[in-house]
């Protein structure tokens, strides 16, 4: 049986990698879990609320996905002002990631919220209210981002069809006006903004994006502050973490912004993965253990680039989509049953184990 407490996974973001200021994990499906009965536990059984459990292991900051008008309610601002209040009454920070949609936003969907223009100079102007309105309801909540990320992997753009890359130039003054709305607000102290592309291992993508966007003239240097990447195991196998490393170096020398992965998971179980684990990581077990040892080393390429400044991992305790969009049976951190990893499950030892039933989660 291997031993492993999630302190030991997390803190791999913590001590042994001090000089990354952002530790963290998106917890955006906390109260979606608690409501469907789920109480979250310590390594020793303790019953906890996620947030302290997560502060008592080395994270510093919380990743929560904003949606405009989602049905129910799940994962709009009110949702995220309530999340906010509950990470910074144990000290944690907050980074937003504003979807700019009313459901998923990522490189298959960046649907135009359900109301809003699609003309770009009405679009704009409904962009650079939205992200100025968020920004002073989380000022009059006492809530302070630390980050906030103006659209979620928009690789291929954004507020579609408006916003897709056949007009760059529609893409650099939506970014714009996103960037205005916060920066015109009344947040104090001001956030980090930051631009958030998929396929972080690929310097080629970054470059064609960030070329095209910034050549408009629009977007301007001033108006973002970070880069941050998805990057997953599990979705090509020319994702390694060399060409991560090479590609965060890049783009940090490039244009001189902080770099972070912002995204990131490793399976607990993954039998039947749909694509060929990258060349670099075969060697990386499954396991509880495996997840210490990926977290490890993808700190260590962040780290070691000049402008390195964090690592996030993406919900860890989503425990009812425990795939997490993947063909990865589980990439959680915590049981089903709520309880933070402490051995690595007796099903997932043996032949990699039997994992949960996947829940056909959209891709993120």
């Amino acid at each position: 049986m291997v031993l492993l407490s999630l302190s030991a996974i997390l803190a791999c973001l913590s001590a042994a990698h001090a000089a990354l200021p952002y530790k963290g994990v998106d917890w955006s499906s906390v109260i979606v879990e608690e409501k469907a009965g789920v109480k979250y536990k310590d390594t020793n059984g303790q019953a906890k609320p996620l947030e302290q459990v997560l502060a008592d292991n080395g994270v510093n900051t919380v990743r929560q996905r904003v949606w405009v008008t989602p049905s129910g309610g799940t994962y709009n601002l009110d949702y995220n002002i309530q999340l906010g209040k509950r990470a910074k009454a144990v000290g944690l920070g907050v980074y937003l990631d504003l979807h700019f949609s009313d459901t998923w936003a990522d490189p298959s969907h960046q649907t135009i919220p359900s109301g809003w223009p699609s003309d770009i100079s009405n679009l704009s102007w409904k962009l650079y209210n939205y992200t100025l309105d968020v920004s002073n309801r989380f000022q009059d909540a006492g809530v302070q981002p630390t980050i906030i990320s103006i659209g979620n992997e928009i690789t291929p753009g954004l507020l579609w069809p408006t916003g897709k890359t056949n007009n760059w130039a529609n893409i650099a003054r939506l970014l714009h006006s996103a960037s205005a709305g916060i920066k015109d607000s009344r947040l104090d102290p001001k956030p980090k903004i930051m631009v958030h592309l998929d396929n972080g291992w690929n310097w080629g993508t970054q470059q064609w994006w960030y070329t095209n966007v910034l050549k408009q003239g629009t977007f301007l240097a001033s108006d973002y502050d970070m880069m941050g990447v998805s990057y997953y195991p599990f979705y090509s196998e020319q994702a390694t973490l060399s060409s991560l490393k090479s590609s965060l170096a890049n783009m940090a020398s490039t244009w001189g912004k902080e770099v972070l992965v912002v995204e990131t998971d490793w399976p607990t179980s993954c039998p039947s993965p749909k694509y060929q684990f990258p060349s670099d990581a075969r060697s990386i077990p499954r396991t509880a253990a495996g997840q210490a040892t990926w977290i490890q080393q993808v700190a260590n390429v962040v780290s070691s680039v000049k402008g390195g400044v964090g690592l996030f991992y993406w919900e860890p305790a989503w425990i009812h989509n425990a795939n997490l969009g993947s063909s990865c049976a589980d990439n959680c951190m915590f049981s089903q049953n709520g309880q933070a990893l402490s051995k690595v499950p007796q099903e997932h030892q043996v032949a990699d184990g039997i994992g949960r039933k996947d829940n056909n989660m959209e891709n993120k």
